[in-house]
């Protein structure tokens, strides 16, 4: 009778402790998020004497040589969209919950993410040359604004699908609760219904409106709309193999990140064609 005893306080132990993780992981994120917010709007933050915000995307980095930032901030970028899009695959998915319990990869994924986030703003070295500076204090103003609520498209979006299984919570409380996974259903919530990658759309207006726009910005600007693009195409893959026919169905009606934006007359595309790689536009 002791063995079965001693493996329930153990299973109990490792659910409980699951979910712990999965908390912190969470809450690391809001923090890092929130962070990246005042980064990318070079927000300077202080509290009690503290500054919050030590590093933004053009202030408080290390002064380099312009060609040094360039490859340095370079490599910060590639670290965070080979690491945020290899780990988002299915395959990937597949060989590492050999390692990692399933209830926990998203809160994996989640965790390594994020430090890679938090490394790239802690070491990005700023480049300060102007490329543009909207000196109109209105229009200054209204940039600002208008990038706030790209960062409030992004969050608002989460909630839309199901923010808490995006970031790995939802797993681990039904895993603490002793209850199976469900398998995630196809939905079209709200502003779902005019783009397909809003989150991403959030972020794009959030990275280019900007007011003051220097070199370094410019590069973290042009360097993630080039990743977004491409991850877009490998996420669809995914999205394809989970949802079938009601994903290439939604992908044919709906614009990927301009809303309004029509098909060609005759560009379609269906499963087979989505799942061999071939991906019409």
């Amino acid at each position: 009778m002791r063995a079965p005893t001693r493996r329930l306080r153990f299973d109990t132990t490792g659910r409980v402790l699951g979910l712990v993780y999965g908390i912190v992981v969470y809450t690391a994120f809001i923090a890092v998020f929130a962070y990246s917010i005042a980064f990318i709007e070079n927000a300077s933050i202080e509290v009690a004497g503290i500054q919050v915000v030590p590093r933004t995307v053009d202030d408080g980095g290390p002064m380099t040589p312009g060609v040094l930032s360039v490859v340095i901030d370079a490599l910060l970028l590639s670290l965070f969209a080979i690491q945020h899009s290899v780990m988002a695959r299915s395959t990937f998915k597949v060989w590492w919950t050999r390692f990692v319990p399933a209830p926990l990869e998203r809160s994996t994924y989640v965790l390594l993410a994020t430090a890679c986030l938090a490394a790239l703003m802690w070491w990005w070295h700023p480049i300060r040359v102007v490329v543009w500076d909207v000196n109109n204090d209105i229009a200054h103003s209204v940039l600002i604004l208008v990038s706030l609520c790209g960062w409030l498209i992004v969050l608002l979006s989460t909630f839309l699908i199901d923010h808490f299984d995006l970031f790995g919570l939802r797993q681990v409380v039904a895993n603490a609760r002793r209850q199976s996974q469900t398998s995630p259903q196809f939905v079209i919530p709200f502003w779902y219904r005019l783009v397909r990658h809003p989150i991403y759309v959030g972020f794009l207006i959030a990275f280019w409106a900007a007011p003051v726009m220097t070199t370094g910005h410019l590069l973290f600007a042009g360097a993630s709309t080039v990743y977004i693009v491409i991850g877009i195409q490998l996420e669809e893959r995914d999205l394809v193999a989970a949802f079938g026919d009601d994903y290439v169905s939604y992908r044919n009606r709906v614009p990927m990140l301009i809303p309004g934006r029509r098909r060609r007359r005759g560009d379609r595309t269906n499963t087979a064609e989505l799942r061999g790689g071939t991906i019409k536009r």
